[in-house]
């Protein structure tokens, strides 16, 4: 396997001086994180190979691409993508800085929608494609990262359609009502470039849930425990919370570089407690709430006065954007105040450092600190929350956490706070402070064992490992026409001693209509029905969702079984209906006014109440108005989704039914009705693919339409159902 590892900067910086290139490390989470995983792949296997593909870093001339391509390849295992400096500045400090950072991270008055951005945003994720396209063969894996490509999966999806694609947000995904906020088109093509993914990760359960609910809202697909179901494939939606290197962190707390500058620091603040803040310059990391909360604390806690110290360490980020800039002017501001209020001769209350911290003098800040204070106002993990903890080799220290952090969804044993709340901080501060040692190790110990059990290369080898794992979903679900398997099943038939056709009846054996009550069977359909049934070795049923009088009216005169409502009630042939299994309906009363109220916004569209079940029709309304309610319906329905109640979307129809009602339920009863050596099972509707996944493994079951599916082949449509039936009562 070959790893093509795709995000919007390369683990290598480019400098360029009079015509001199140098090549540098670069930092940060993505990076550390998964350099430690693809170093695990090497170890593994002399096999295992990756290319990591992204932008280097700078704008490089034309005469030098050569160059910095053939020193990326050869030395680092990368493959740049060269983008002009003006693409850079609306599709990275505009598209991604302007608009989906702030609306992401629940800032939409920060968000400035600007249509240049939107089309630099498409045009910069087609270079990316063109680049994986120069170096992609069959065989790779491509996993893409973070905001900047949301386009890209659909891209190469289009170009390689059967290339295992994986990506990944490391930022929240927002809320339905925050992400609607895009214009319709930007959050139409947005989700639609994500779901060209086989696999789409997500930090935590939320932005999981969020997503999928925007999908459902926005393009409609329903989903069953985040498997996405679209007309020709399926995609995943999962949770994956990101590790970290502990191994690295952990060993680096004793290392000699690590104790030198412990030993310093020690020195310096030998009398005070130390309260750490390290994070980049954003408005997303709640710095100034930060401040503000610490400021709080001087004033209620005077005895702290001279015994603590804030180290503040806040690190240069998007250096020429204005609200970055403005930000920095608050924090100096906001530090001289505090500083200048509480402050003596002899103590500082708040060490300021604006730069960036290597990795060693960073271990060591983290093992001299008695408190970490993140505190960020939204974050979709916070990777420094984990480092704090992993790098504590004496178990000691406090960890106080944002409860608007994806990490803390894992690290419940830290100190959760609201990082709204000022008042909540300066009281986070005084516990931390006051907890004993034995208290500290106790939460400590619990939250290393489990960032060493969930570290990095977990993460990402359990990403990868679902990744491929879903290949063999997609074949399940790849379409296969009859086609040459038509004459073995024929066959099949032709030997059989006892004969099963369980057949669904709209859309399978008759076509959809305006009307549901004319969907009536033809004579000639009746007429092949009733001379399969004629054969004392056939047996029939017809599985439907219509109610018990229809299916009774049309096709009681045949000698042949129903089932009514998706499988609340049967019938065998002679015989009278009943229940498959008990149910209840007493929900009824709560969901019809609902649906009631759907068909009074939308003309065209009526309510059918059946005995188990209730059915919003919107066949004859507007087809955009009637899709765009159909999404709303179905989430608010969501609600009701419980161990009474199935929310269930088909062709042009809603239905809510009891619980426990399905397709495979009827098939199974009616398999135990006798030895069959030759089944066949038709329908169109998801509803249908209960019972395909119950079916002997010989079985013939056969979707009808051109979609995945669980079943093994596919018709075109109805009438070649009808055709096949036609061959089958042909036989003697």
């Amino acid at each position: 396997m070959r790893l093509l590892v795709v995000s919007n900067r390369l683990p290598i910086n480019v400098a360029e001086k009079e015509g001199k290139l140098t090549f540098q490390q670069s930092a940060g989470g993505l990076v550390s994180g998964l350099s430690a995983y693809l170093a695990s792949l090497q170890g593994a296997s002399a096999n295992s190979e990756y290319i990591w593909v992204g932008w280097p870093g700078i704008t490089v001339e034309d005469d030098l691409q050569a160059e910095v391509k053939s020193k990326m390849q050869t030395t680092f295992q990368a493959y740049p993508v060269f983008l002009p400096e003006d693409a850079m500045e609306d599709f990275y400090h505009g598209f991604c800085n302007k608009i989906i950072w702030p609306l992401f991270h629940y800032l939409p008055s920060y968000a400035i929608y600007d249509e240049a951005y939107w089309t630099q945003y498409k045009q910069v994720n087609e270079t990316f494609c063109a680049a994986v396209m120069d170096i992609i063969r069959p065989g790779d894996v491509v996993w893409i990262h973070d905001y900047h490509l949301m386009l890209l999966p659909l891209l190469l999806r289009q170009r390689m359609p059967d290339v295992p694609i994986g990506f990944f947000l490391h930022i929240p995904f927002p809320s339905f009502e925050i992400f609607r906020l895009l214009p319709e088109t930007w959050r139409t093509e947005i989700l639609e470039g994500l779901l060209g993914a086989d696999l789409i990760g997500f930090h935590t359960h939320e932005y999981t849930q969020y997503f999928l609910r925007s999908v459902r809202r926005i393009l409609g697909h329903q989903n069953d425990m985040g498997l996405i179901r679209m007309e020709d494939r399926v995609a995943k939606a999962g949770t994956f919370p990101m590790g970290i290197d502990f191994d690295r962190f952990n060993a680096a707390g004793k290392a000699p570089e690590v104790l030198k500058e412990k030993g310093k620091l020690k020195k310096t603040l030998a009398d005070v407690k130390v309260i750490l803040s390290v994070d980049r310059l954003d408005y997303t990391k709640g710095i100034i709430n930060r401040l503000r909360g610490y400021q709080l604390f001087l004033s209620q806690h005077p005895e702290y006065q001279g015994q603590v110290v804030l180290l503040l360490v806040v690190v240069p980020s998007r250096i020429g954007v204005e609200r970055y800039q403005q930000m920095k002017r608050q924090i100096n501001e906001l530090v001289g105040e505090i500083n200048g209020k509480f402050g003596t001769i002899n103590w500082t209350p708040i060490i300021y450092q604006y730069k960036f911290l290597p990795f060693y003098p960073l271990v060591a800040l983290y093992g001299v600190s008695d408190v970490a204070l993140v505190t960020p106002i939204r974050d979709g993990m916070n990777l420094i929350a984990k480092e704090y903890i992993a790098a504590r080799t004496d178990q000691i220290g406090v960890l106080i956490l944002s409860e608007m952090a994806g990490t803390s969804k894992e690290m419940v044993e830290a100190i959760i706070i609201n990082p709204n709340d000022t008042a909540e901080i300066a009281s986070a501060l005084a516990l931390a402070l006051e907890m004993p040692e034995e208290e500290q190790i106790s939460r400590n110990q619990v939250m290393q064992a489990r960032l060493k059990r969930y570290d990095v290369i977990r993460w990402s080898g359990t990403f990868i490992n679902t990744l491929l794992g879903l290949q063999e979903e997609q074949k399940i679900f790849a379409p296969a026409l009859l086609g040459d398997n038509r004459e073995a099943l024929l066959s099949s038939f032709r030997r059989a001693r006892r004969r099963l056709l369980l057949l669904d009846y709209d859309g399978t054996l008759v076509p959809f209509t305006e009307d549901p009550l004319a969907a009536k069977p033809g004579d000639d359909l009746l007429a092949t029905l009733a001379t399969l049934a004629a054969d004392p070795r056939t047996e029939i049923c017809v599985i439907s969702g219509r109610a018990r009088d229809a299916l009774e009216n049309w096709l009681g005169s045949l000698n042949i079984g129903l089932v009514c409502e998706h499988g609340a009630m049967l019938k065998q042939k002679d015989g009278a209906w009943k229940l498959i299994k008990p149910l209840m309906n007493n929900w009824k009363p709560r969901i019809l006014p609902i649906l009631e109220r759907y068909a009074d916004r939308l003309p065209g569209s009526f309510v059918e109440e059946k005995e188990f079940a209730v059915t919003w029709h919107y066949r004859k309304a507007d087809p955009k108005f009637g899709s765009a309610l159909a999404k709303e319906l179905m989430d608010d329905l969501l609600d009701f989704a419980n161990i009474d109640v199935q929310v269930l979307q088909g062709s042009k129809v809603i239905e809510v039914r009891s619980a426990g009602m399905t397709k495979a339920s009827a098939g199974q009863y009616w398999l135990t009705q006798g030895d069959f050596d030759f089944v066949l099972a038709a329908g169109d509707d998801w509803t249908d693919e209960d019972l395909f996944r119950i079916l002997p493994r010989n079985a013939y079951s056969i979707k009808v339409g051109l979609t995945q599916s669980y079943a093994r082949f596919n018709l075109r449509d109805y009438s070649e159902v009808i055709a096949l039936l036609e061959d089958l009562r042909r036989i003697e």
